[in-house]
């Protein structure tokens, strides 16, 4: 939790990044499976992996 509290990422009452749409607090930082929704299964993981790499990829090309 170092870089998270250095960058001044928001976290919910356990301990997991708040990032709605895979957007944390804090501009241009984004957080995605077992950061954002707690520990779960693998592919839930590379799912969370994959819907945040378009939403980066959204974010980059505005």
């Amino acid at each position: 939790e170092g870089l998270l509290d250095d960058l001044g990422v928001a976290l919910d009452s356990h301990g997991n990044v708040k990032a709605g749409a895979h957007a944390t607090s804090v501009e241009r930082v984004y957080a995605a499976g077992d950061a954002r929704v707690g520990a779960s299964l693998v592919v839930t993981a590379i799912a969370e992996g994959r819907r945040c790499a378009r939403v980066v990829e959204a974010a980059l090309r505005d």
